[in-house]
């Protein structure tokens, strides 16, 4: 994460205040439950899901916080204030159901065009959010990433907060959590043209393969399932290089409202598609008729 996370950061502790060295190790030891979560033998939550695979990444697009707030004529810093629980009650939906990799688009490039005191708002709510949830984040074994957050705009305080826990988790081997924050797709593909100029490389020497190498966070499979609430079905620059053979899936819900049901409900429709990255089935394939 470019240079973010390389110097002593500090870990959070469950009140929100920096601790360093000891005090990492006693986040470690901590255990905690979010609401609802059921535990087998060896502390992890399960959740059923039969059918086939579970898919590897599943990408959500948060939308609706404003409508949800319009519709109860509150502000929209309230809609985005209930978001907080669906984030949680997903996060923990997922990492129950065996999904290795979840993405969470919570802030574009584009955002910046907001007025400016739903943006301040809006960092504030991170950053508590944050320093909230750190030590739970921990204890449940999901490491945390933050794709983007490049922008100088960004809190100096928000950015601190956001390296301290990509270090406080960053060995854990569970579910990687990556929130986009300041994310744009677009950015991400044209950063990675200049790093590969940069690099020397020729035009003759440029695969899909070598160009998805100098995006961000090059280890992050493809996604596999795009899920955006409320209804809208754009793309909205989210990822633009990862989801290119996704399968998306637009629930009618806002985002203030969906929950875990609803997140298994989108696995099980994922399940019933037959993804055929541009080819046919296997017992059509070569029949002309």
């Amino acid at each position: 994460m470019s240079e973010r996370g390389r110097g002593d950061c500090s870990a959070l502790d469950e009140t929100g205040r920096g601790v360093r060295g000891h005090g990492v190790q006693r986040a470690r030891a901590t255990t905690g439950e979010w609401p609802g979560g059921r535990q087998d033998s060896d502390g992890q939550r399960r959740v059923d899901v039969p059918g086939r695979g579970v898919p590897r990444h599943v990408a959500c697009v948060m939308d609706g916080n404003g409508r949800w707030a319009q519709r109860r004529s509150l502000p929209r810093t309230a809609g985005h204030q209930a978001a907080e629980t669906t984030v949680i009650d997903i996060i923990e939906a997922a990492r129950a159901a065996g999904v290795e990799w979840l993405s969470l688009y919570a802030f574009s490039t584009e955002n910046w065009n907001r007025p400016g005191s739903e943006i301040d708002y809006l960092m504030r709510l991170v950053r508590r959010v944050v320093r909230k949830h750190a030590t739970l984040l921990l204890a449940r074994g999901i490491r945390c990433r933050f794709l983007g957050a490049a922008d100088p705009r960004i809190p100096r305080e928000l950015a601190q907060d956001f390296e301290d826990l990509e270090t406080l988790t960053a060995d854990n081997r569970g579910m990687t959590l990556t929130v986009a924050f300041d994310h744009g797709g677009r950015r991400d593909i044209v950063e990675a043209a200049k790093s590969l100029i940069r690099s020397g490389t020729s035009a003759e020497e440029v695969t899909e393969q070598l160009f998805a190498h100098h995006l961000p966070f090059s280890d992050t499979p493809d996604v596999d399932l795009v899920i955006r609430t409320s209804g809208e079905q754009r793309i909205s620059n989210f990822m633009l290089w990862q989801v290119a053979y996704a399968e998306w899936i637009f629930p009618e819900a806002l985002w203030p409202d969906f929950r875990a049901p609803d997140f298994l409900a989108c696995l099980h429709t994922y399940r019933r598609r037959e993804r055929r990255f541009g080819g046919v089935p296997p017992q059509t394939n070569g029949d002309t008729s």
